[in-house]
């Protein structure tokens, strides 16, 4: 069974496609292919509230290249979710419809709660150490979603309208970080220590450049560090330097802030960085959903 995932985010789309085999009754999902594609919607939204002439051609465009793409892998079942930007555009709706159009995808819109609940879904927790509480932080272009596991169970979650493409164009507030801050301190808490599970294209960055080990975490000092090194550097020189495309340069500083402070509101020291994604979590999400109905 192959089986499809799109995620149209604030900063990039992205298309998913895994090949589903099942051994002694447990399913196997293997990547075919994954393709980003840096639409930045959240660019137009975030400061005008709906998506530009442009960028509407892009997801378009970029729509009919992953729908021809899952005919050419013969793609069984899929699924299309669009997040923060596509949430706030005031076109959105109409975008929505023209894409159903010309390439046959049907997208849908979800919240910042769903989007989290996604994220959980990789189950990453469930194959750790029972004596830690775990804290999923996905840091997206638009929105952060974090979800609190502890003891086999999902205790909270929440999106905050803090996201790297607004922290690039200052739409986040002092009330913003307040609202986050107040959340994390009331709501995550535990007699165990909490580790952190990060999420998303910047913080794989960071892990594969701290050359640390698959399956070891890194530390928040070694964030604190890269932060600040980051921080006092240009655009140019992040790419130059650490060979980042300018998409990912100008943003991983933004979202290492918001990494930073998670983490030290919420009194974790380490993170694991098990590269999993809202796109990787609707591969589950369908496959569980196709094995209820079976």
């Amino acid at each position: 069974m192959k089986i499809a995932a799109i995620d149209i985010g604030s900063n990039a789309a992205r298309l998913l496609i895994n090949e589903v085999k099942v051994n002694n009754n447990k399913p196997e999902f293997i990547k075919l292919n994954l393709l980003r594609i840096p639409l930045r919607l959240g660019m137009d939204v975030f400061t005008l509230g709906k998506i530009g002439e442009e960028r509407e051609k892009m997801v378009i465009d970029a729509m009919k290249i992953f729908s021809d793409l899952m005919k050419i892998y013969q793609v069984d079942h899929y699924r299309a979710c669009a997040t923060s930007a596509m949430r706030d555009a005031a076109n959105g709706k109409e975008i929505i419809k023209e894409v159903q159009q010309t390439s046959g995808i049907n997208i849908e819109i979800i919240s910042g709660d769903e989007e989290a609940t996604l994220i959980y879904e990789n189950h990453v927790a469930e194959g750790l150490d029972k004596e830690f509480a775990y804290l999923y932080v996905d840091v997206g272009g638009g929105s952060t979603e974090l979800t609190f596991y502890e003891n086999d169970k999902m205790i909270y979650e929440k999106s905050f309208n803090i996201g790297t493409i607004r922290l690039l164009n200052n739409l986040v507030t002092e009330d913003n970080w307040k609202e986050m801050k107040e959340e994390i301190r009331k709501n995550i808490n535990s007699k165990k220590p909490i580790v952190a599970i990060g999420s998303g294209g910047n913080i794989n960055k960071v892990f594969s450049m701290s050359k640390t080990k698959e399956g070891k975490p890194i530390s928040l000092a070694h964030i604190k560090k890269v932060y600040k090194e980051f921080n006092e550097m240009t655009i140019e020189e992040r790419m130059t330097r650490y060979n980042m495309r300018e998409d990912r340069a100008d943003v991983v500083v933004h979202a290492l802030k918001v990494y930073n402070n998670v983490m030290s509101w919420a009194d974790i020291s380490r993170i694991f960085v098990p590269k999993i994604s809202v796109a990787d979590g609707l591969i589950q999400n369908i496959y569980h959903k196709l094995q209820r109905k079976n």
